[in-house]
C-alpha cells in the first residue's frame, strides 16, 4: 500500500462545558486509503459525529494529526463532502438545481455533469421535482448527488439513512454501493445499524465512549454485492457485535459517554 489518503494520528478532543472539560475523543489513530469504504459504529455519545466534523475540516480545536491527500486538513473545501441524517435540500429549489447548488445550470458542463449525477443517483424523470414531492430516500439521493458533483476526494455520511424505514434504508444501501463502485469515491460511514455497517464496509471501525475511541477495526472480507442471509456475514456480524456488546458493557460500567 502507498500512503493513506486519509491520514489521522494521535487524535485528542476536548469539549468544555459549565461542568468542565469533557473529553470526546482519545489517541485516535486511522489509515483510510484511497476508494475505501470504512464504517463507523459505537454508542451514541462516543465522538461519532465529532470524528466526521474533524475530517470535514468543521471543527478545528483538536490536538494530533488529520492530514487528508498528504496536507493537514484546515477547514472545510470542496474535496470533502459530508450527508447529514437530514437530506438538508432548499426546499424551493429543483432535484437539479439542488444538486447545482450555487454553480450556473446554464453552463454546460455544469449542466452535463449534473445530468450524470441525476443517472447515477436513479433520478432520472424526476430534474423538475421539488423535495416536497419526493420520498425520504429519494431526498437523501439528491443530497449524495449534490456532494459529489464536486469529485470530493472523500465522502463522509453521518447516520445518512438512520431515519428511513427498514425497506428504503436497505434500497439506499445498495444505491449507495453502486454509487462508490461506480465513482469510487472513498467513504466514510457512520451508522448505529451493525447490519448496515458489515454490509457496506471494507472495514469496520468500532469505537469506545468516555472517551472515544478505536477499540478494534474489523476488516471484512466479503465479495460484493453481499448476502445478510449467509453464513459468511453472519459470522463477520457476530464479530462485530461481539466488540460492541464489550463496549456496551464498558458504557454500563462506567456510565453514560459524551
Amino acid at each position: 500500500m502507498g500512503e493513506a489518503l486519509l491520514s489521522i494520528s494521535n487524535l485528542n478532543k476536548r469539549f468544555t462545558k459549565a461542568g468542565g472539560d469533557i473529553q470526546a475523543l482519545h489517541e485516535v489513530d486511522l489509515q483510510v486509503q484511497e476508494g475505501e469504504f470504512i464504517t463507523v459504529i459505537g454508542p451514541s455519545g462516543c465522538g461519532k459525529s465529532t470524528l466526521l466534523r474533524i475530517v470535514a475540516g468543521l471543527d478545528s480545536s483538536y490536538t494530533g494529526t488529520v492530514k487528508l491527500g498528504g496536507s493537514e486538513i484546515k477547514g472545510p473545501g470542496i474535496d470533502k463532502g459530508f450527508i447529514f441524517q437530514e437530506h438538508r435540500l432548499f426546499p424551493w429549489l429543483t432535484v437539479e438545481k439542488n444538486i447545482a447548488s450555487d454553480l450556473p445550470l446554464g453552463q454546460k458542463e455544469i449542466r452535463t455533469k449534473v445530468n450524470e449525477l441525476i443517472e447515477l443517483v436513479k433520478l432520472k424523470g424526476f430534474e423538475k421535482a421539488y423535495p416536497r414531492e419526493l420520498s425520504g430516500g429519494m431526498a437523501q439521493r439528491v443530497a449524495i448527488a449534490r456532494a459529489l458533483l464536486r469529485n470530493p476526494n472523500i465522502l463522509l455520511l453521518d447516520e445518512p439513512f438512520g431515519a428511513l424505514d427498514a425497506f428504503t434504508r436497505a434500497h439506499m444501501q445498495t444505491v449507495l454501493l453502486d454509487i462508490w463502485r461506480t465513482n469510487k469515491t472513498t467513504m466514510i460511514f457512520v451508522t448505529h445499524d451493525i447490519d448496515e455497517a458489515v454490509f457496506l464496509g471494507n472495514r469496520v471501525v468500532i469505537l469506545e465512549p468516555r472517551p472515544g475511541k478505536i477499540r478494534k477495526i474489523v476488516p471484512i472480507d466479503l465479495p460484493y454485492p453481499r448476502k445478510k442471509t449467509t453464513s459468511s456475514f453472519q459470522e463477520l456480524r457476530l464479530k462485530v457485535l461481539n466488540q460492541f456488546e464489550k463496549v456496551e458493557e464498558l458504557e454500563l460500567t462506567d456510565g453514560a459517554g459524551i
